[in-house]
């Protein structure tokens, strides 16, 4: 999968840019506040419709306007043209020219797996970070995915929001409450199995990633779920010995919502014990397991995004990222300085220098 073309319309910085791109390597330059990393997020936004940096969808649209359009060409199977369209808190997409009603059938048509210095703390950040992670890989997996996660997180309200009406009201029936709950395991259930079997995925291949990169065996994830080995049955009991404290709190204390998942090396937490070296090299091998599974489930190369790793990681851990690229994955860096890019990953780039918003395209020379 490539990006062949992008053209904006007021995002962030730009007014109007039109790029094309290395069908291999491109590098993107600029001191910091240039709008290096923006290009990047315009790529990440046309994929998934908004935007890693976990901004609000209307700060992408350039100061003194009412909207951004991102558009790009797709060369997969076939070359499809992609467009998302923000206006203050609508959104707008289309492929093709065709209107898509439902973002679910949008999602997933453009695979990226993206690397950010923010992704190197994500052993030691919250659960919520390292779920965030595994739900956009499989929506990228799976149309079925999203869809299911979409219809849980639509009843965990439902079901909050009456456990705070029940809790102002004691004589709120109990019956609706059931059938929020029984709806909550049966799609609770499903992305369980989904995630399940997507870090067993994983496993298979940071295992193998992490000895290639640091000569040790034993890397896994662990994950930890209040659904997992649970029947039906299991959990309505469950709920109905949390119910007195779901409704005091005014919501639900167990659900796929909690998930987690651990970093082990050798039946020991890298949270807890592992080096800053062990934790880098464990998201790298996490990160390249990504691009394994793309090719191995979907039969699809995605795109590769690496935005502002080179200042992060010294030149050993860089040189295990370069193993895992090879020509065929697209891949975009972005970098403050060309010297800080290993030689490896310059050699026949298309390097674009980024200065107040203006790109000047070049090629690498040695």
């Amino acid at each position: 999968m490539k990006i062949l073309n992008l053209k904006l319309l007021n995002f962030r910085n730009y007014e109007k840019l039109e790029l094309s791109f290395n069908p291999s390597k491109n590098i993107i330059i600029g001191k910091n506040g240039m709008g290096k990393t923006n290009i990047v997020e315009a790529i990440y936004v046309l994929a998934f419709t908004k935007s890693f940096r976990g901004s609000k969808e209307e700060v992408v649209i350039k100061n003194n306007t009412d909207l951004t359009r991102i558009e790009g060409t797709i060369e997969d199977k076939n070359k499809d043209n992609y467009k998302v369209i923000i206006k203050n808190n609508l959104k707008k997409v289309k492929i093709n020219n065709t209107n898509i009603e439902k973002l679910a059938y949008y999602l997933s048509n453009i695979n990226i797996v993206l690397f950010t210095s923010e992704d190197l703390k994500l052993i030691k950040d919250t659960p919520n970070t390292r779920r965030k992670l595994i739900n956009i890989e499989l929506s990228q997996l799976s149309n079925d995915y999203l869809k299911i996660l979409t219809y849980y997180n639509k009843v965990l309200k439902q079901r909050n929001s009456y456990l705070k009406t029940m809790y102002l009201n004691g004589n709120a029936s109990l019956d609706y409450l059931d059938i929020l709950t029984d709806q909550l395991i049966e799609l609770g259930l499903k992305v369980n199995d989904y995630r399940q079997n997507f870090i067993n995925d994983l496993n298979v291949y940071i295992s193998k990633n992490y000895l290639k990169i640091a000569g040790k065996e034993g890397l896994e994830l662990k994950y930890n779920s209040n659904y997992t080995g649970k029947s039906k049955e299991d959990l309505k009991n469950i709920y109905k010995k949390e119910k007195d404290r779901d409704i005091v709190l005014g919501k639900t204390n167990i659900g796929i919502h909690r998930d987690d998942y651990d970093f082990s090396l050798n039946n020991f937490s890298l949270k807890d014990y592992g080096s800053e070296g062990e934790q880098k090299n464990a998201i790298i091998s996490l990160k390249m397991g990504e691009i394994e599974i793309f090719k191995d489930k979907k039969g699809v190369v995605p795109i590769l995004i690496l935005d502002d790793l080179f200042s992060e990681l010294d030149e050993e851990k860089i040189n295990n990222i370069l193993d895992f690229i090879s020509d065929e994955i697209q891949t975009f860096v972005t970098t403050t300085e060309l010297d800080k890019v290993a030689n490896k990953l310059k050699e026949n780039s298309k390097i674009f220098n980024v200065i107040n918003g203006k790109v000047e395209e070049e090629c690498y020379e040695k």
